[in-house]
């Protein structure tokens, strides 16, 4: 970037524009990122933002054969390298050999995203099983813990990077409907800031809080309900995947450079 009139000593004369160097802070050429939960929703806007910002990229959710064709959809789009793995982000011990299997691959992991996430509903509280809370933790807290730890400790061996984990509104606005989540996604926040403190000064790690997005989880909706409630937001609408990619861009990059340990709510403007 070049130096811009008016820092230093040089008054910014009246009419006179910075200029930058293309936005280079956000160039991502030679980076790789792992994205959970990659082949859909979020995750799939994500993964395809950071690709044509430069990234060669990783995705891995339970569905492997969708993965792998989201792969290949983002090297004819892009030009970048991709690969897919299969793999249950809640399960301990799936995701060590995932790390390895990635290294082995690409060399390197600079960017993390922990995006994969779930969030069944149920009729009331006293109806929440074990296996259902249990499950909902491993997905949402547990596996994006152990993800962090094996790749964040490599990161800090190494030339450092960037932990995104993808956290919701609910862990600050919790609904009856949601309470195991909304602790998950709470515990998350908690866990943001305690790897930033972790892995830095060469890991940077945050948060993205987002709120009501419309993936395919929203093709179950009822319309008419959420657009009442959509009514109390600031945009008065819900947001599309494409509107995180912004976010997640700027966390993985060097525009971010002095933001670590940081929760950005991305929610429309949610009370």
């Amino acid at each position: 970037m070049q130096r811009a009139p008016g820092l230093g000593n040089d008054p910014l004369e009246l009419g006179e524009t910075v200029q930058t160097d293309s936005f280079k802070e956000f160039d991502l050429t030679g980076r790789v990122a792992l994205v959970t939960g990659g082949s859909r929703g979020l995750g799939r806007a994500m993964a395809l933002g950071l690709a044509r910002a430069g990234a060669d990229i990783i995705i891995a959710s339970r569905n492997g054969e969708a993965c792998e064709e989201f792969a290949r959809e983002i090297e004819a789009e892009t030009g970048r390298r991709a690969a897919g793995f299969g793999v249950h982000v809640g399960r301990w011990d799936d995701l060590e050999p995932l790390v390895d299997e990635c290294y082995e691959a690409f060399g390197k992991i600079d960017i993390l995203i922990n995006n994969a996430g779930m969030s069944p509903l149920y009729d009331s509280v006293d109806t929440v099983s074990e296996q259902l809370f249990d499950k909902v933790v491993d997905v949402n807290l547990k596996g994006p813990f152990r993800l962090a730890a094996l790749v964040g400790t490599r990161m800090a061996a190494g030339d450092g990077g960037s932990i995104i984990n993808i956290s919701s509104a609910a862990a600050v606005h919790p609904k009856p409907h949601v309470l195991p989540y909304a602790a998950a996604k709470a515990g998350l926040n908690a866990l943001t800031i305690g790897l930033a403190h972790t892995f830095g000064p060469s890991v940077r790690c945050n948060a993205i809080m987002a709120g009501t997005f419309r993936t395919d989880v929203s093709k179950s909706w009822d319309e008419e309900a959420f657009g009442r409630r959509a009514e109390t937001f600031a945009l008065r609408r819900g947001g599309e995947p494409e509107e995180v990619v912004g976010t997640a861009l700027y966390l993985a990059s060097d525009a971010s450079s002095y933001t670590t340990g940081a929760i950005i709510s991305v929610d429309g403007g949610q009370p």
